[in-house]
């Protein structure tokens, strides 16, 4: 039984629990997807029970602070351990081209010379083109351009051992593009920046990001099975379950997840 591990569920400038990346667990491999802003993800992955050896795949979906930091740390540990002799096989990390030279980059400038002796070795940077597929953790994806107006960001459809389909859109508004991908999904990870009740305290439309409301009146349309929001704000973190999912659901009628860090969802 595959099942999501969010590892972090904050948008960039959260202090009260991390930024939003998450781990797919299918049997004993690990697909990880994107890695927060810092080495914050060695503890969330400790804390997760989530081995760096069982992590052979991982999707970088674009370049900000908040997504591509926490993979330098991945990057470093994992060679590391390759050193150590503790780490078997190959580390595969994919994302569109620009994303991936921008994540060597930072290794080459950051890292010793014995861990950047692992990349394009063992450590492989594959880019994707919209469309392309990929193989993670015993599952097939296929990556798509989400059409931001901000850095280049892609999303992915996933094909679940169970037989179902996980979508997830990035963490910008959605946009027709993705329609292909996320029409008919079993699962819809969406980012809701706050509440629509506050957009006027946190101005989530002038950062160009949606709302709870918005998610739902989305998921509805698109008629998915499961709605999970993330990449919000941690203000209102105590009542933030109850809240969001009251919003999204004056338009979804199916259900609706809004995870704590390291909530553990079944995907079956």
């Amino acid at each position: 039984m595959s099942e999501l591990i969010m590892l972090g569920t904050g948008n960039a400038a959260v202090t009260r629990c991390y930024n939003t990346c998450f781990a797919i667990r299918n049997g004993n491999e690990v697909f990880l997807v994107d890695g927060g802003g810092g080495n914050g993800i060695l503890r969330q992955l400790e804390k997760a029970g989530i081995a760096l050896g069982s992590i052979h795949d991982v999707f970088l979906t674009h370049t900000h602070t908040d997504h591509i930091f926490g993979l330098v740390w991945v990057v470093r540990m994992i060679a590391q351990s390759m050193n150590a002799g503790k780490y078997s096989g190959e580390l595969r990390v994919y994302g569109h081209a620009e994303g991936l030279q921008a994540l060597e980059a930072i290794c080459r400038a950051t890292l010793p010379g014995k861990v950047c002796a692992h990349l394009h070795q063992d450590i492989l940077m594959l880019p994707l083109v919209d469309g392309a597929t990929f193989a993670a953790a015993g599952m097939t994806g296929q990556a798509f351009d989400i059409g931001s107006t901000k850095a280049k960001q892609f999303g992915f459809a996933l094909q679940l051992p169970e037989g179902g389909r996980l979508c997830c859109l990035g963490d910008e508004p959605y946009n027709e593009r993705a329609a292909t991908y996320a029409r008919g999904a079993d699962w819809l990870l969406c980012e809701a920046f706050c509440l629509y009740a506050d957009r006027e305290r946190f101005k989530p439309y002038e950062k160009h990001h949606s709302t709870a409301l918005d998610a739902g009146r989305l998921a509805a349309g698109l008629e998915v099975k499961n709605l999970l929001l993330y990449h919000t704000e941690d203000k209102t973190l105590p009542s933030r379950r109850a809240s969001y999912t009251a919003e999204a659901t004056q338009h979804y009628q199916g259900l609706v997840h809004v995870p704590d860090d390291l909530e553990v969802m079944a995907l079956s």
